[in-house]
């Protein structure tokens, strides 16, 4: 790497150079005080230099000598600029294969297996954006999600999270005259206790979108996760209630307001392998087979 800065600080003695360069770094997985949540990110950076400017008429033997002067100066500079630059920015990944895809209680892969993935790129300030995907069995077979947004802390222990969500059916064609992809803005507030974490928030689809009949849908759910302490355990609760049409009421004519919630725990099998099962319900009535009625979901995940 230094090699390289030499040269090309000695060419900059003749003419303007512009150095382009590209760092990678990755950062350690961590684990979440008495449980089982870790991440394990992957950064990535560009940056462009300033451009250099010297006298063209120096001769030679001073140009050399200048070259390795200024590299020798610059290079530590140069090194501590590329560290910073890579830091700002981390891209992480996910995949899982689950024995049945559940949207806020109400199944999409219809009761069979579904494989997901996804990835996300954010910045130090706490913007991101990412897609996720996941295998279906409607609208063409996929769906995917493309967001972005802004999270970070906002007191001590206290986090929020405020994005805009687009759903995207790549494969759905002229299915229901292409009424299948819609925006979804959400927020939350988390709050973390040791190892408990605490979440509640909402997710609004306006009227207008012919995917939700043209009306307005709001979600709002609270999230509960606790670690176990000195165990690989973490137990989850989860409790969500959806007031207009959704796809419970779009896809099957059923209520439009609904209930759902679930129970389970994750057992983390490595820093980067999750095993989890969960029971998920809602208080549809009757309940739909392999769509509204209750089941016991299993999930392997990997994150990278």
């Amino acid at each position: 790497m230094h090699r390289n800065i030499i040269e090309q600080l000695s060419r900059a003695c003749l003419k303007t150079v512009r150095v382009r360069g590209i760092w990678r770094n990755k950062k350690t997985a961590e684990t979440m005080p008495g449980g089982a949540i870790r991440i394990n990110e992957k950064g990535i950076s560009m940056r462009t230099s300033n451009k250099i400017i010297l006298g063209g008429k120096a001769k030679s033997t001073i140009v050399g000598l200048s070259a390795i002067l200024l590299a020798s100066t610059a290079a530590p500079a140069f090194a501590q600029d590329a560290e910073e630059s890579a830091s700002a920015f981390t891209i992480s990944g996910n995949a899982a294969v689950t024995s049945d895809y559940r949207f806020r209680g109400v199944a999409q892969s219809g009761g069979d297996v579904a494989i997901q993935g996804g990835i996300d790129i954010g910045h130090e300030s706490g913007f991101y954006v990412g897609t996720w995907g996941s295998s279906i069995n409607f609208a063409g077979g996929t769906e995917l999600d493309i967001y972005g947004g802004w999270s970070g802390e906002i007191a001590s222990g206290i986090s929020a999270d405020v994005g805009l969500l687009y759903y995207f059916y790549p494969d759905a064609g002229g299915v229901g005259g292409g009424a299948t992809d819609f925006f979804e803005p959400y927020a939350s507030v988390s709050a973390t206790l040791g190892p408990v974490e605490a979440t509640v928030g909402a997710a609004y689809s306006w009227g207008g979108q012919s995917a939700l009949a043209d009306e307005d849908n709001i979600y709002l759910y609270t999230d509960l996760s606790a670690g176990i302490p000195n165990t690989p355990l973490t137990l989850n609760a989860h409790l969500g209630y959806s007031d207009g049409d959704s796809f419970l009421s779009t896809l099957q004519g059923t209520d439009s307001n609904y209930v759902d919630w679930s129970l389970g725990v994750d057992y983390a099998i490595s820093p980067n392998l999750t095993l989890g099962v969960a029971y998920t319900d809602t208080d549809d009535s009757p309940a739909q087979k392999d769509f509204t009625d209750s089941a016991f979901i299993f999930t392997l995940g990997v994150s990278f």
